[in-house]
C-alpha cells in the first residue's frame, strides 16, 4: 500500500525535513502520525499524495514509484488518494453538492454516476439535507464533513488527513473521528497527522512518532506520548 525505503527529504534552501525513513503501511490500516511541530509530519504526508517528492530513497503508493512518476500519471495516482486538510479548502462559491461533485467531474465521471455517488457520500457524512448550502452557511464541523465527502467520493484506497480536527471544538472533533473510523471500517486506509492527545489515547490505533525528521516510535495501539 504505502512503502518508504530510506526516504530523505531536503528542501532547496538546505533544510532537512526527513532522514532515512523506513515504513510500511498496509491496506485498511488506521495510522496516527504524531510529533512536535516542525518534526517533519507535514512533509511525510505531502510525500504520500505527491505534493512533494523525496530527495533520496524509494516511495511506493499503491504500486506506483512516487519519486519517478511521470507528470502525466500524477492525476491517476491522486484519484486513489483522498486528502483532508485542517482548513477544509472548500470552493466558497460552490454549493456543498458542487464541491463534492467537482472531484468526480475532474476525472470525467459520467453525469448520472456523479449525481448518485455525490448524494451517497453526503448521506454518509450526514449532510444530504445541506446539499444546496454554501460553505459560509455551514459550521466548521459541517465544512470538514464536506471536505471528507469530497475526499472519499472517488472511492480512494487511501485517505491522508492532515490535522483534520485542528480547527474544531472537542465535541465536533469526536464526530469527525467517528466518521473517519466508519470510512476505515469500510476498507479505506487512513493516515492522520494530529496533535490531539485525547483522540490518540482514546482511539488506540497504530502510532508513528516523528522527531527531527526521523521515526522514533512505531507502535500498534500506541499512545500520543507527548504533552498536549
Amino acid at each position: 500500500m504505502i512503502e518508504m525505503h530510506d526516504i530523505w527529504k531536503t528542501y532547496p534552501d538546505g533544510t532537512p525535513a526527513l532522514q532515512g525513513i523506513n515504513i510500511v503501511i498496509d491496506r485498511n490500516e488506521f495510522v496516527y502520525v504524531v510529533g512536535p511541530s516542525g518534526a517533519g509530519k507535514s512533509t511525510f504526508m505531502k510525500l504520500i499524495y505527491r505534493e512533494e517528492v523525496p530527495t533520496k530513497g524509494q516511495l511506493s503508493v499503491n504500486g506506483f514509484n512516487i519519486g519517478k512518476l511521470k507528470q502525466r500519471k500524477i492525476p491517476y495516482v491522486r484519484r486513489n488518494i483522498g486528502v483532508v486538510f485542517q482548513d477544509f479548502r472548500l470552493l466558497p462559491k460552490l454549493t456543498v453538492y458542487e464541491n463534492v461533485a467537482f472531484a468526480m467531474e475532474v476525472v470525467e465521471s459520467p453525469r448520472r454516476q456523479i449525481r448518485r455517488r455525490t448524494m451517497e457520500v453526503l448521506e454518509l457524512v450526514g449532510l444530504k439535507h445541506k446539499a444546496g448550502s454554501l460553505p459560509a452557511q455551514l459550521s466548521g464541523g459541517e465544512q470538514q464533513r464536506v471536505a471528507i465527502a469530497r475526499a472519499i467520493v472517488n472511492s480512494p484506497s487511501v485517505i491522508v488527513a492532515d490535522e483534520p480536527t485542528g480547527n474544531l471544538d472537542p465535541e465536533t472533533s469526536w464526530g469527525i473521528m467517528k466518521l473517519l473510523e466508519e470510512i476505515n471500517f469500510r476498507g479505506t486506509t487512513i493516515v492522520m497527522a494530529t496533535h490531539n492527545k485525547e483522540i490518540v489515547n482514546t482511539l488506540r490505533k497504530r502510532v508513528i512518532a516523528i522527531e527531527r525528521g526521523t521515526i522514533v516510535r512505531d507502535q500498534q495501539r500506541g499512545d500520543y506520548g507527548y504533552e498536549a
